[in-house]
């Protein structure tokens, strides 16, 4: 009877052990596959460098044939990742306390990033008998990173632009304005007018603005249909931002007056604007720009200069290394402004 109680419990267990083996070897074919799937390398190796094991090693860490190279010179990686790694293994071998290094390594689509760790491994002693050494690659990570630095950079830098804009109308609006009132209401539509643009720009990732877009959005902010009274003929371009924001300005100073004073404030008036593709000095294409109304006979037509008319004709031209004309001769009212190639694209 004891005999048998005796297999009986030894049956146990072995089956015990057989079940923890088994599931040894599951936890084992689920880490190789979270290995794969997640892209990370692992190598042992004693404190001799031989390789022991290694798993899921792929390109730069082992070549084509077969063959690792796990900073033991076997001419994969450049010599100086090489010497890097072979440096950090010795390191922890003698130390027994952990590394980690971060690689660039030259590929033929440019550079891949790889984080590196070294772990000694103990004995129960506590002496170091071998190293483990995980390899993760970060390219992507690298990539994007480096993408977000440079679009912050770019933010900050058309920021400040933005900024430069603002404090510049904020100054020219307060200089031709008469009353506060009149400055508030007055630099309120120009904010609002940048605004505009600056929604198509931002919108495009900063690339710019279509000309057309811009022209019909800031006529129709002023309650006019563009579809009835504005007219463009000619060609479309591609503004860069900074274009996009100071050609933008121009038409709501040109609309807001017209609204006011000119062919937008009839009910059946309308503006022509015309965009014309032209060829400049050194044979290079400028964008001809031009804005014609019929103002008709208006008594409250201001005569002297405002900020206006001082935008249309220096602080947007300027800006854009342009040329610009306002004139204003009887019932007529044409504004011409030139840029160079350099503020917009035409594919």
């Amino acid at each position: 009877m004891q005999s048998r109680t005796g297999d009986m419990k030894d049956s146990g267990r072995s089956d015990e052990i057989i079940a923890l083996q088994s599931a040894g070897m599951q936890l084992g074919r689920a880490l190789l596959h979270a290995l794969h799937n997640a892209g990370i390398s692992v190598v042992y190796q004693d404190r001799e460098m031989k390789t022991v094991w290694a798993r899921n090693m792929r390109p730069p860490w082992v070549s084509d044939t077969g063959v690792s190279d796990m900073g033991d010179g076997n001419g994969i990686l450049p010599l100086a990742q090489a010497e890097r790694i072979g440096a950090a293994k010795r390191k922890v071998v003698a130390s027994g306390n952990p590394e980690h290094l971060e690689l660039s390594i030259p590929a033929d689509d440019g550079v891949r990033w790889f984080q590196i760790w070294v772990d000694a491994d103990h004995d129960d002693g506590g002496a170091v008998q071998g190293v483990v050494t995980t390899m993760v690659e970060t390219t992507e990570q690298k990539r994007r990173e480096q993408t977000l630095k440079t679009l912050l950079r770019e933010v900050s830098h058309r920021s400040k632009n933005l900024l430069a804009i603002i404090q510049s109308i904020a100054t020219q609006t307060s200089h031709y304005s008469d009353t506060l009132s009149d400055f508030l209401t007055r630099f309120r539509g120009r904010l609002q007018s940048l605004a505009s643009s600056q929604d198509l720009v931002t919108s495009s990732n900063w690339r710019g603005a279509a000309l057309r877009e811009l022209v019909s959005g800031q006529v129709g902010r002023y309650g006019a249909d563009p579809v009835r009274s504005l007219r463009f003929r000619g060609a479309n371009p591609y503004l860069n931002p900074n274009a996009a924001l100071h050609i933008g300005l121009a038409m709501h100073e040109l609309a807001v007056n017209s609204v006011s004073y000119g062919a937008l404030s009839r009910a059946d008036g309308f503006v022509e604007v015309t965009a014309d593709l032209t060829a400049a000095s050194a044979g290079e294409t400028a964008l001809s720009l031009t804005w014609a109304e019929a103002i008709g006979a208006n008594d409250n037509q201001p005569s002297e200069k405002r900020f206006g008319s001082v935008a249309l004709e220096r602080v947007v031209p300027a800006s854009l290394n342009g040329t610009a004309k306002l004139e204003i001769t009887g019932d007529h009212l044409e504004y011409h402004l030139v840029v160079p190639r350099g503020n917009f694209e035409t594919d």
